[in-house]
């Protein structure tokens, strides 16, 4: 008797996404992998850029914009306690493991590469050991869980976020079709947090600079999100992610105004002022 293999089949559910009418979050088999430090590098003046290497990238699968590992860090006395692969799942230690999510920003299957672009700030765990990373370091990633597959059925594309939520939105446009129409909104602190972006011509890239207001405060994202006019009769896709409070006003606006189900949006605080290691999914 022959056994079905269950292996691969969600790559059979990314496919058949893709191919639909609505977006959908689609789970991967989730592993644990060691890697180590290949190469830092800031990218503009706003995101330090940390390769990873190593012989457990082997069979890393990336295909989502904005999916995340989480990089797992020792507990304060220095021991270093791992989830164990449970079947397609981990299985995760109690007490909670200390861990920081990051964006998958680039997957080099060939160079066996994996980018995370993290926001440099005083007093981050994740920050400080980025900083401090050598080449050889060795970081411990867990995911990804899965990713939001977006079919490219949308008539427009609307992506906003802060410079936590760059990675995500500089992957997206670089992965829609060249064709697709709409618009990116992205807040940085100034002109030299700009970085050079592959949109789609029909892609207009606004960048917000909130001068010497503190990151994550104001309103001016969630205002030049709001100002957009979507041409009646057409399809739009929302994708929008940085402090939890600045992009709480979209939520009503996308259900409100563009009248928008769950499966044409998804808007998710990456972190909350004050919080850390803030999941929107615990609040």
């Amino acid at each position: 008797m022959s056994r079905v293999d269950h292996r691969h089949r969600h790559l059979d559910r990314m496919a058949e996404v893709r191919a639909g009418r609505h977006a959908e979050k689609v789970g991967y088999p989730i592993g644990i992998r060691e890697t180590e430090v290949v190469r830092t590098a800031m990218v503009g003046s706003g995101l330090l850029r940390v390769t990873l290497g190593g012989a457990g990238t082997e069979g890393f699968e990336a295909h989502a914009p904005d999916e995340h590992v989480k990089l797992i860090f020792p507990d304060p006395d220095g021991s270093l306690r791992l989830p164990e692969p449970n079947g397609a799942m981990l299985r995760w230690p109690r007490p909670a493991l200390i861990s920081r999510e990051y964006t998958v920003r680039r997957y080099d299957p060939v160079a066996g590469e994996i980018d995370i672009d993290i926001a440099p700030h005083d007093g981050g765990l994740a920050s400080d050991w980025a900083l401090a990373a050598r080449p050889g370091s060795v970081m411990h990633i867990a995911g990804p869980p899965g990713g939001l597959i977006v079919p490219y059925a949308y008539d427009r594309y609307l992506l906003a976020g802060d410079i936590t939520a760059l990675p995500a939105i500089a992957r997206r446009l670089e992965e829609l079709p060249r064709s697709a129409k709409g618009w990116a909104f992205v807040e940085v602190a100034d002109a030299a947090q700009e970085i050079a972006l592959s949109a789609p011509e029909g892609v207009e890239v606004r960048w917000l600079h909130r001068g010497g207001l503190p990151a994550g405060t104001g309103d001016a994202l969630a205002r030049a999100v709001m100002s957009v006019t979507v041409p009646e009769c057409e399809r739009v896709y929302v994708w929008a992610a940085g402090e939890a409070g600045q992009i709480k006003p979209l939520r009503r606006w996308v259900r409100d105004e563009l009248c928008l189900g769950k499966t044409d949006s998804d808007i998710s605080g990456y972190w909350k002022r004050g919080v850390a290691d803030f999941d929107e999914d615990d609040h």
